[in-house]
């Protein structure tokens, strides 16, 4: 086939494509073997019987070569393989090993006998990628599972590829700003944002309402044991990738085999080998247990598998917090600038802050060192997380001609911990839901088709109150608004009071995600080309409030002592109430990869991807349209659209200069958008006027004074 007739084929798949009425960021899970077969002579030949077999499924596919001897198998799942290529009384046959999404070039040549003579690839050997430009790296099954990691985090393996690294800056475990960014570790790949990265598990995207990588509370992403292997595309990759401008980390989950398999493991780790912190004066305890068990095997056999995994995790950290709190003398109103008279309304909330604990003489948090208004408050508390986490995958061969897959995985936890001053325990509490649905048809030896339906549901609900420890902050007399226990109390120079029972700012995000893809294979001449179609539908719906018992603010010790605060911001009525976001991501693509030499591979791509603009389904919504308008606008539209024009062209070469598989010279060129997607507008949606705006904050009127707001 001319090159002309080649391209103008492509630009009709497009045009078809693109007109249709389908959506998408089609991703595909399975990886592709292609190659020419030849003669000893060199020479191509067609017709050959191409079969790959999976050795632990014994689940065969055949191809056929075309008239340039060339043929593609595409969509198979990781694992071992055999290749058998045989015509009349030739044959050859070669192993080899098959990664997550990789695009494995196997050139046969044809030998005088049977299958017999096996020519077998180490799979120790690094493998030089032929058939594409994309600069990626795959873990596998045994170093995800057998190299140790803090809390058994198997994303963490990503930092160990180039171009990887964590976000250094990203809030701890347990701490106020973790889960509004997302509690799974943040990485950036080649210098691009945490929030561009798409993380996809079986094929599904598994960002969450951040848009950023899975995780717990405890900050890790669990299943190490569910995972097969997982790779790291940092740049250049092809058209069928989207919603994304950062890298992809690919992953797919275990199946079941012939065989049955199983493990029981536990880890544990606990404080007898820990040091101790520089606040310490006892080390805190420490106890962690990670435990659980894997089962896989087939139901029935060369054609139904099956595998699930469980996975618990158990653990009480002991943390060593440190407080300034006013010295006893302070709160009397003897300051070492000068006395002041103490507020009777003021003393019930001095409790709030406990006596100091440590020598100023040894600690002090003044520079000037003692006498001195302020000292340390040191205590040790037991930051407690229960997770469980489970993953099921069944595998079935419908026909010779038909695939089946489906996968269920959910992940459940929460923190339980005291606050800044011991007074209260608060809490975080994380859910994750995956359901996977795939099915591959395989029309002809040239042309196959994957389908595939996946539902991501994601709950993170932070700055929870669970319980009081002490009981002022459960004291309605204490509230800055009738009914309600005490807000927070913020003193210029001592730790703030965060809040009684219901204080603490909190968010509340329930994440949806409905995907669907369609990704067709095709095998013309020397062309393997590759186009889809698919949907993602979002739902994010949120609820937050911001100091919900209202914010006292006073710049200094001697101010709040004598009753002189500076601003109060107080909720008259309640807030603005939940947020239902909806968005769809929409989009198509078109991949050639064209075997233009027998040592040179050409990627050629286009992809189209947009997205609505976000709703909200009670027209929730405000903003200005443009930076001069005098007014708000309220309701749909949010904002005007800038993805309808998103254009994608990928453009690279694999060359292998010597022939002879050892050597790769590769280059590409791509354009790649940042979607705006609904974390960009979290607060903006939750917090703009004038829906939100129900409370007050202003300089207070000289007759105003704390703690009673409505005097």
């Amino acid at each position: 086939m001319n090159h002309a007739r080649c391209f103008g084929y492509l630009l009709a798949v497009l045009v078809v494509t693109v007109c249709a009425p389908w959506k998408l960021n089609a991703q595909v899970v399975g990886g592709t073997v292609q190659g020419t077969v030849t003669d000893p002579s060199g020479a191509a030949v067609p017709d050959v019987q191409v079969e790959i077999e999976n050795l632990s499924t014994a689940i065969k596919t055949s191809v056929t070569t075309n008239g340039d001897g060339f043929y593609n198998a595409t969509n198979l799942l990781p694992g071992d393989y055999k290749l058998t290529a045989s015509r009349q009384d030739f044959a050859s046959a070669v192993q080899f090993t098959l990664t997550v999404g990789a695009q494995r070039v196997m050139n046969l040549t044809l030998r005088v006998g049977t299958t017999a003579q096996t020519v077998v690839v180490s799979n120790a050997a690094p493998d030089v990628e032929l058939g594409s430009s994309e600069i990626s790296n795959v873990v596998n099954a045994t170093t995800i599972r057998e190299l140790p990691l803090n809390g058994r985090d198997w994303t963490q393996l990503a930092t160990l590829q180039p171009g990887v690294a964590t976000v250094r800056t990203q809030p701890g475990v347990g701490q106020a700003d973790r889960g509004q960014r997302g509690f799974g570790t943040q990485m950036t790949i080649n210098g691009g944002r945490p929030s561009q990265n798409n993380y996809r598990l079986d094929g599904v995207s598994i960002n969450d309402y951040s848009n950023s990588g899975p995780g717990s509370v405890i900050g890790a992403d669990l299943g190490s044991d569910a995972v097969e292997e997982f790779s790291v595309l940092t740049s250049n990759y092809p058209a069928e990738y989207g919603r994304t401008s950062g890298g992809v980390i690919n992953a797919i989950t275990r199946s079941g085999t012939n065989q049955f398999h199983g493990s029981l493991y536990e880890f544990a780790r606990n404080s007898a080998l820990d040091a101790a912190n520089f606040f310490d004066t006892v080390k805190p305890a420490f106890q962690r247990s990670q435990f659980g068990g894997t089962a896989g095997g087939p139901i029935w056999k060369d054609h139904t598998f099956i595998f699930g995994n469980y996975e618990g995790l158990r653990q009480s950290l002991g943390q060593t917090q440190i407080a300034i709190v006013p010295t006893a003398t302070a709160r009397t109103g003897q300051l070492v600038a000068g006395p002041v008279p103490v507020d009777s309304k003021v003393m019930p909330y001095l409790p709030l802050w406990p006596l100091p604990n440590v020598d100023p003489a040894i600690l002090s948090p003044c520079s000037s060192g003692p006498p001195c208004d302020v000292a340390f408050y040191q205590f040790s508390g037991q930051q407690v997380t229960p997770e469980n986490f489970f993953t099921t995958r069944v595998d079935h061969q419908l026909s010779m001609n038909d695939t089946l897959f489906g996968t269920v995985m959910h992940d459940s936890a929460n923190i339980s911990q005291p606050d800044e001053m011991n007074n209260k325990i608060t809490g975080y509490t994380t859910g994750r839901t995956l359901i996977t649905l795939e099915e591959n048809h395989s029309f002809s030896p040239r042309l196959a088709n994957a389908v595939r339906f996946g539902y991501n549901r994601v709950v993170g609900l932070v700055g929870q109150t669970i319980k009081a420890i002490g009981p002022l902050p459960a004291d309605v007399s204490l509230g800055f608004a009738p009914g309600l226990p005490p807000g927070e109390i913020d003193i210029g120079g001592l730790t703030n009071f965060s809040g009684g029972l219901g204080g603490i700012s909190n968010y509340n995000f329930h994440w949806n995600s409905f995907q669907g893809y369609d990704d067709a294979f095709l095998t013309l001449g020397k062309h393997a080309i590759k186009f889809g179609v698919a949907v993602e539908r979002i739902q994010e719906n949120m609820n937050a409030s911001d100091s919900p018992n209202g914010l006292f603010l006073f710049d200094s010790l001697s101010n709040f002592l004598q009753n002189q605060p500076t601003s109060l911001s107080v909720h008259v009525g309640g807030t603005g109430g939940p947020r239902y976001i909806r968005q769809t991501v929409a989009g198509v693509y078109v991949q050639d990869d064209f075997r233009a030499l027998s040592n040179l591979t050409v990627n050629l791509g286009l992809r189209y991807e947009m997205t609505t603009v976000p709703t909200e389904i009670h027209g929730k919504l405000a903003s200005l349209q443009n930076v001069t308008d005098s007014t708000i606008h309220l309701g749909n539209p949010y904002y005007s659209n800038a993805t309808l024009r998103n254009f994608e062209p990928r453009i690279g070469f694999s060359w292998d200069p010597s022939r002879n598989g050892k050597t790769a010279v590769r280059s590409g060129f791509g354009m790649f958008d940042v979607l705006p997607l609904p974390y960009e507008t979290q607060n903006l949606s939750l917090f703009s006027a004038p829906f939100y705006l129900l409370s007050t904050a202003a300089n207070l009127p000289a007759k105003t004074t704390f703690p009673n707001a409505y005097q």
